[in-house]
């Protein structure tokens, strides 16, 4: 026979949905897949801002922690604004410590012109100043460094608790803002398992916490302190400071 009594077969749409695509070249494939539409995306952005903005607000209080347990003595960093320094000395008052610790490092600008070389002195300075009596308040000096001050001065102040007869077993730590919550970390890292830390959040006095987004100064502190409170959580090891 010379032919098929047969047509050849139609492809119906039904059959060409079945046959696989043909390669390009033996390269490239066509292939069909399902995308989101503008509901999905519209979705999706509301989703995202409304957690962009939970988050916003969330964040300053989760770094500014207040958290304060029934301590006698009291501690602040020397570097915080004098405001800090008025609420340490009513909280002293209020709260019948028997000993308030002022830790920090050397003064950044006008030490060469200053009676005081560190932060820890100029605050214990400032706070027989503000009306405390000196054998109230002692300074707890730290060395110079370049990073980890903060880690630096609490470990200062592990060193000067070594040598006390009966050394405390809780503290309140005094702290500006968004710094607490990496402070007090610190500071329970350097003091070890002995010694309980609390923390006692100061309202800082450049920019409005609730809105902190609102001012230059107020993103650049809150924003700094989240990633600089990453890191130490993350990435510091003590071993490495000592």
């Amino acid at each position: 026979m010379t032919g098929s009594r047969f047509p050849p077969p139609v492809d119906t749409p039904e059959m060409k949905a079945k046959k696989p695509p043909k390669p390009y070249r033996g390269l490239l494939l066509r292939r069909s897949c399902l995308v989101p539409t503008w509901r999905v995306w519209l979705l999706v952005c509301v989703l995202a801002t409304a957690f962009c903005l939970a988050s916003v607000r969330s964040v300053y209080p989760f770094l500014a922690i207040n958290d304060p347990v029934p301590a006698k003595v009291l501690v602040i960093e020397g570097w915080n604004p004098d405001s800090a320094f008025a609420t340490a000395k009513a909280e002293f008052r209020h709260g019948g410590y028997r000993k308030l610790y002022v830790t920090g490092g050397p003064l950044e600008k006008g030490a060469p012109l200053s009676q005081y070389k560190t932060h820890a002195e100029l605050g214990a300075a400032t706070l027989i100043g503000l009306g405390m009596k000196p054998e109230e308040v002692e300074a707890v000096p730290a060395p110079p460094v370049r990073r980890d001050r903060t880690y630096t001065s609490a470990v200062a102040l592990a060193k000067r608790f070594q040598i006390e007869s009966v050394p405390p077993t809780e503290i309140n730590l005094v702290s500006v803002g968004p710094h607490c919550r990496r402070s007090r970390m610190l500071f329970a890292k350097a003091l070890g398992d002995g010694i309980r830390v609390g923390i006692l959040p100061v309202a800082p006095d450049d920019y409005d916490p609730a809105h902190w987004w609102r001012s230059s100064q107020g993103f650049r502190t809150v924003s700094g302190e989240v990633i600089a409170y990453v890191y130490a959580r993350l990435f510091f090891n003590p071993a490495e400071e000592l």
